[in-house]
């Protein structure tokens, strides 16, 4: 899988789509906060000013205080690749909030797009 193009993306040039494609399907951008917020253990303020200090995912990934130890059981396709088998740490977080909006925006219920 190559594709560190998306490494020197900017989180917040990415972040409106991911509200978008939430917002399409019924659900709100508070939904796809609180996926972002569980995946990195940003908080709401954290989660907000990194995106108004436009950091690349590179560091927006750095810098999160804690990813959530529940991720292993974050498993499927995306992009055409299976989640749990990308090899690339840095990738294998993008993909993985990838794949939780997507099952946002399919409408699964959070319980369940938070592992609980």
């Amino acid at each position: 899988m190559k594709s560190t193009r998306i490494f020197t993306m900017t989180f917040a040039s990415v972040y409106p789509f991911y509200v978008q494609k939430a917002e399409k399907k019924g659900r709100t951008k508070q939904e796809v906060d609180e996926i972002i917020r569980w995946l990195t253990g940003y908080s709401q303020q954290q989660l907000e000013k990194q995106i108004h200090r436009e950091v690349t995912f590179e560091t927006f990934f750095a810098e999160a205080p804690q990813i959530n130890p529940n991720v292993s059981l974050i498993t499927g396709v995306i992009c055409g690749y299976r989640v749990e088998e990308i090899t690339d740490p840095l990738m294998q977080k993008i993909r993985f909030l990838d794949k939780l909006i997507d099952e946002l925006a399919k409408g699964r219920p959070m319980e369940k797009i938070l592992r609980a």
